[in-house]
């Protein structure tokens, strides 16, 4: 469960969700492949987390030095040969599980997931890891919004349209402050061993400026929606705006593993904005 990181699952599941019921929104709603979707998300997700240990731990950048949670790879709790075994098996499954989705949607669903299988090795692994280069936010921003929710309401649609990846920037913009959070907690360890985030990069300061133009940015996204035919409940996610408000201070008051719990309940906005969304759209 440590390896999972089941804090950071919204990430995978949010955008499944958001882009069924934007399918189910427009008449278009299928249960198994949006079922399978979901499983492949996820899947991908953990995959991700799983080779993350495994570089991470080569590199040296998961030392007793870091505030985040226990990484069982540098920790000795899982081997890092058990890890890639387990890394190797999950990454089949997924893809052959998504054959499924190529099957019914095609040679589109298929870059998809090859894209997205190589994005998980790619995130901390191979000669130019996307972790380590600053430019991983925007890569999450790609597959954990535009890619995730347009391919989950195109396996089911077989179509898409230009409002759906509107609505697909609310949950790329809050996986990518889930990793702001983390990235900014592990600046000084990352900078020891060369990983430059983009908090790195840009300094605390500004990557939680950031943070508030992405949360301001995904509370948007409903209104557009609206205003692009949907149904007006899909503002009901503004009901999460009390909690976007909460953890944006929390996040300018913390420090250190304090930045522990501004990640989990980053997570946790995203689920509540995400599932107010969701069923927002499918009131009509």
């Amino acid at each position: 469960m440590l390896a999972i990181r089941p804090k950071t699952l919204p990430a995978g599941a949010v955008p499944v969700i958001l882009g069924s019921a934007l399918a189910a929104a427009d008449g278009k709603f299928r249960i198994l492949p949006a079922l399978v979707a979901l499983i492949c998300a996820l899947g991908i997700q953990v995959a991700t987390n799983f080779i993350n240990e495994i570089y991470d731990f080569r590199k040296g950048a998961d030392t007793a030095e870091r505030l985040g949670p226990t990484r069982t790879v540098a920790a000795g709790i899982i081997s890092e040969k058990t890890m890639i075994r387990v890394s190797v098996a999950l990454v089949c499954a997924v893809f052959l599980l998504g054959l499924y989705l190529v099957y019914l949607a095609g040679w589109p669903i298929l870059l998809v997931g090859l894209l997205s299988l190589l994005f998980a090795w790619g995130y901390t692994g191979g000669p130019y890891p996307i972790a380590y280069s600053g430019l991983g936010d925007i890569f999450v921003f790609i597959f954990f919004g535009l890619v995730a929710v347009g391919g989950t309401y195109y396996v089911q649609a077989h179509d898409l349209f230009f409002p759906v990846l509107v609505a697909a920037v609310a949950p790329g913009a809050f996986s990518v402050n889930i990793l702001l959070v983390n990235n900014i907690r592990d600046i000084d360890t990352d900078l020891k061993v060369g990983k430059m985030t983009l908090p790195a990069r840009i300094g605390a300061a500004h990557a939680r400026q950031l943070y508030v133009i992405l949360t301001v940015l995904a509370s948007l996204v409903p209104v557009l929606l609206f205003l692009n035919g949907y149904s007006p409940w899909a503002m009901l996610s503004l009901l999460s705006v009390p909690l976007s408000v909460g953890m944006t201070k929390k996040l300018y008051r913390s420090e250190g593993r304090e930045l522990n719990d501004v990640l989990a309940g980053t997570g946790k906005l995203m689920t509540l904005h995400g599932l107010l969304f969701a069923a927002g759209l499918l009131i009509q």
